[in-house]
């Protein structure tokens, strides 16, 4: 992968091979009625143009993204236990993209919006520099085999796009249940002069109230399986 440079002239970030493969699932009657009808309400389409958030939301307040929501929810739990909070969802999923949409009608919720596209293009091209205040990335898969690991979503230019969009003093949480890609991922971000991982030497941190307990994750603890949560912290300009 090429390097990222932050210069306003920069060009846009380009790469050849992509971390998702659109799954072949079909999306349930349900699902797709609320990608026909809610999608108007809730969903945010892309242009030339970056993203002027304030109006997205149609208010001013600190914003979430999360990149790779799946069903929804953890987006949904943060949404409703942070009203104050803008939250914006990134999946390229349609039916994961139609089971949130049908939990924002549910709960009624207004401070939720959703884009349907790359997360790489998305934050390359589309968020404002600075604009963001936490970034989730939960569960990511993993691609466990050696050749495909040149498809994981955590590398070295993607932590610069999430520092790019990042404000100094931004928090950067993720979870992963591959032991081995849970090293990766730390591997890289704390490598980033760009990051500092908030667990110090132990690397890890507990797991945070924001992320709730997935019905996957239970089974798997059940199971015996081990789960792997890291936080950092965005520096600021004077590193």
């Amino acid at each position: 992968m090429s390097e990222i440079d932050e210069s306003p002239a920069s060009q846009p970030y380009r790469r050849s091979v992509r971390s998702f493969v659109i799954r072949r699932g079909r999306a349930t009657v349900a699902q797709q009625r609320a990608l026909d009808e809610l999608w108007p309400k809730y969903g945010i389409g892309l242009d030339a143009e970056q993203l002027d958030l304030d109006a997205a939301f149609g208010r001013k307040a600190s914003t979430l993204i999360e990149i790779g929501f799946g069903a929804g929810e953890a987006l949904l739990s943060f949404a409703q236990a942070n009203p104050a909070w803008n939250c914006l969802g990134i999946e390229v999923h349609p039916p994961g993209v139609g089971h949130l949409l049908l939990g924002i009608e549910r709960a009624q919720l207004l401070n939720v919006r959703v884009i349907m596209h790359d997360a790489v293009e998305v934050l390359s091209q589309h968020l404002p520099p600075a604009s963001i205040a936490l970034v989730h990335i939960f569960f990511p898969d993993p691609w466990p085999k050696k050749r495909h690991h040149k498809r994981r979503l955590i590398q070295p230019a993607f932590a610069d796009l999430l520092a790019r969009v990042l404000a100094p003093g931004g928090v950067l949480r993720l979870a992963t249940d591959w032991e081995p890609y849970a090293h990766h991922m730390r591997e890289v971000l704390d490598s980033s002069p760009l990051f500092v991982n908030r667990a110090g030497e132990s690397g890890f941190v507990p797991r945070p109230d924001e992320r709730p307990l997935t019905r996957f994750e239970k089974r798997g603890q059940r199971l015996g399986h081990g789960v792997w949560d890291l936080e950092y912290l965005r520096r600021g300009d004077e590193r």
